[in-house]
């Protein structure tokens, strides 16, 4: 008698994985992952200040003048004897503070600007006009013309320098939208009776924030360069605000005898702007591959 035969249980097949998500292709991208690192640690250490600076920034110890980086003062003290250290932990806090509120600022004057542009082509022609009035100056010297007739303030600062990189931001997110405006989706959408604000918020910025993305980290690293500018041609923020610029004004006088004043601070400008670089080619490859590809 035959033996009777056991039916094979079929295979089971590995479902097919779809494409990763973004913020795992975020975090696969190494140029994003170091630069969110070193930006997360400089936000960190400047959250941190006011806990893990060993001295008050501003009070000076004339018995520790021009002391170099020892086992007390792990970076060194300045001129009136204030710990440099402190100065440049507090000062990251007031940097990337300026910074932060520039980007932001920029972003939304940004989009309002160039989203108008973009969209209403009556409005078009005139806005851009005056975006290129302001282009035709250099941002850095356009802030400092502001930030002069403004007068001494933190605020002034960030207005100046927001004022300053509006334009070029305003005409990326117009060129984005330019683009969408003309998409399937959006005479689809225009044509089932729409309304204008509809069409703009919902499928035409809702589909053209890649490149602002990119252009805000962009904003946020040279508002950081510009700030240093600014304080250390004495027009950023009033003193004594331990800024990252004001601390190598202070010590470029004595750049021979107490390099450490200088190197200090510039260290930190240099991590952060590198940082938020990286940030910006991560963020650029993850959303805009072919971008990424065109520009290597």
């Amino acid at each position: 008698m035959a033996a009777a035969s056991v039916p094979v249980q079929p295979t089971a097949l590995p479902m097919p994985t779809g494409r990763p998500s973004f913020a795992r292709r975020l975090f696969a991208n190494r140029s994003f992952t170091i630069g969110l690192l070193l930006v997360g640690t400089v936000a960190t250490l400047a959250l941190l200040a006011g806990v893990i600076a060993p001295f008050d920034p501003l009070k000076g110890n004339f018995r520790a003048r021009m002391v170099e980086p020892n086992a007390i003062y792990w970076m060194g003290t300045d001129h009136f004897g204030r710990d440099i250290l402190s100065r440049v932990l507090f000062g990251a806090r007031i940097s990337l503070q300026i910074a932060f509120m520039v980007a932001l600022i920029t972003a939304l004057a940004g989009v309002f600007i160039g989203a108008t542009a973009g969209y209403f082509r009556r409005l078009d022609n005139p806005i851009m006009r005056v975006m290129d009035a302001f282009m035709a100056v250099p941002s850095i010297i356009l802030a400092i013309a502001i930030r002069s007739v403004l007068g001494a303030s933190v605020t002034n600062v960030i207005i100046a320098l927001s004022i300053a990189a509006t334009p070029h931001t305003a005409r990326i997110v117009r060129a984005s939208v330019m683009v969408v405006r003309e998409m399937e989706y959006v005479e689809a959408a225009r044509a089932l009776g729409a309304g204008h604000m509809r069409i703009l918020l919902r499928h035409v910025l809702a589909n053209a924030m890649a490149p602002l993305v990119v252009r805000v980290t962009y904003v946020f690293a040279v508002a950081i360069l510009n700030e240093a500018v600014l304080s250390y041609i004495g027009v950023g923020p009033p003193p004594p605000a331990p800024t990252f610029g004001a601390i190598i004004a202070n010590g470029r006088d004595f750049i021979i005898a107490a390099p450490w004043i200088t190197v200090a601070p510039g260290l930190a400008i240099l991590v952060s702007v590198l940082g938020l670089n990286m940030l910006g080619d991560g963020l650029r490859d993850v959303l805009d591959p072919r971008m990424a590809v065109a520009t290597r």
